[in-house]
């Protein structure tokens, strides 16, 4: 690959000392516990969805139905291709675990490929790879876990062939990979050979209750910090090191960046085509590793509509502005709403914390929509002010008219249709 291309961890402290990820980079996570690495790969996996990169899971250790609960929001991800090597793995083709494919009820943004033969290696390499062939772009994969592959594959030859011959394949195929690995279910012999291999390996421990993480091995960075643990601890998905210095603000330039830009709804692509620099350039700033020139930040304020100092803290004027004008408005991109079907605004500006996320929504005339505006996990409420619409939730139909409102709780519409000749419009609420 002739440029290295940097790419966010989705844990900003990992980025610091790793100096960030790079397309075609297998990492892998010799996890002390069994249950560590999660954390650091939900993160990953959520930096990756925040990109829209395409993401294959492949689960060898978990059955659909748990690991689709453990993903949680990911799981309705559109990009997400979940590689079910567990059913008919470990899971002995149990009709416990079968009863997950029995629904005939589509699953928006889930696509669950059961392995029919996970025992098989050529199987499995021929499965994944005619996946990764039908995606595009830079495409994410976690691999859960080698160690359950060794378990079902019956020995460490067999693991190591799959691994010797994935890790060049997805490097050439630019990727990045997170395996999974627990530390003490390997041999040295095995263990030594996988870090040869691998271009970033990174060691979870726990003892007397403090987690710690240290990395092994990053290829071609220099890291005064290599073999030196670094304590953390978790807090949800929140993870926190130590050692994490804050600005004086108390909030960093890249989290911040990134918090605006994702209320936004602009990719980190969008944001570089916006502000004219290249999308290197945004995810550096955002895992501050660099800080961008005052014309870039500048530019990148006009983009998010918002004041510079809104990168560094929250503006005391918010909190107390009771009234918001229409050019304070900030338009947004959603993943259900494609440009020639209409259009979305937030009406507070996006730099104010809120407990519910006031938005205005424009579908335009004849316009289909085969999912919801976006997936959000908590209550809406929608009224429409003008126009006429159609919708379907769970199979059932509605027609909404002036004055209609809407009220969902867990249930996510499956279409939207304008059947008029004017734009009809949404005023929606989002309860966070």
């Amino acid at each position: 690959m002739s440029e290295r291309i940097l790419v966010a961890a989705g844990v900003t402290q990992l980025d610091h000392l790793l100096g960030g990820l790079f397309i075609g980079e297998n990492v892998v996570w010799y996890d002390d516990a069994g249950s560590l690495a999660s954390v650091f790969c939900r993160n990953f996996l959520q930096a990756s969805q925040a990109e829209n990169k395409p993401i294959i899971y492949v689960s060898f250790d978990r059955s659909p139905k748990i690991l689709m609960e453990k993903l949680g929001p990911l799981s309705a991800y559109d990009h997400l291709t979940v590689l079910d090597c567990f059913t008919n793995g470990k899971g002995a083709s149990s009709p416990v675990f079968l009863r997950f494919y029995e629904d005939g009820r589509p699953k928006p943004g889930r696509r669950v490929i059961r392995v029919d033969e996970p025992r098989d290696i050529d199987r499995v390499n021929e499965v994944l790879y005619g996946v990764h062939a039908g995606l595009s772009g830079d495409v994410r994969l976690v691999f859960e876990s080698l160690t359950g592959m060794q378990e079902l594959w019956g020995g460490e030859e067999n693991l190591i062939k799959f691994y010797a011959h994935a890790c060049p394949r997805l490097y050439e195929l630019e990727t990045v990979a997170y395996w999974i690995m627990e530390k003490d279910a390997h041999t040295s012999r095995l263990k030594a050979q996988i870090t040869q291999i691998a271009q970033v390996v990174i060691e979870l421990t726990i003892k007397r209750g403090t987690t710690s993480l240290t990395i092994l091995k990053a290829e071609n960075r220099d890291i005064e910090n290599l073999h030196q643990p670094h304590h953390y601890w978790v807090k949800g998905l929140e993870i926190g090191f130590e050692t994490e210095k804050r600005t004086a603000a108390g909030l960093d330039l890249g989290q911040r960046l990134r918090e605006l830009r994702t209320r936004k709804g602009l990719s980190q692509t969008e944001l570089a085509r916006l502000v004219g620099v290249t999308p290197s350039t945004i995810s550096q700033v955002e895992s501050n590793l660099i800080y961008p020139s005052m014309p870039a930040l500048l530019k990148m304020a006009e983009v998010l509509s918002v004041d510079v100092p809104s990168f560094f803290k929250e503006q005391a004027r918010r909190k107390n502005q009771l009234l918001f004008t229409p050019e304070e408005a900030a338009g947004l991109r959603l993943p259900g709403l494609p440009e020639e079907s209409g259009r979305a605004w937030r009406l507070t500006p996006i730099d104010l914390e809120t407990k519910a996320e006031p938005l205005l929504i424009e579908i335009s005339p004849g316009a289909s929509l085969s999912e919801h505006f976006f997936f959000h996990k908590g209550e809406e409420f929608g009224c429409l002010m003008d126009g006429e619409l159609e919708l379907k939730v769970e199979g059932a139909g509605f027609t909404l008219r002036p004055g209609d409102v809407i009220y969902l709780t867990s249930e996510t519409p499956d279409q939207w249709r304008n059947p008029g000749t004017e734009p009809a419009r949404l005023l929606w609420l989002k309860i966070k």
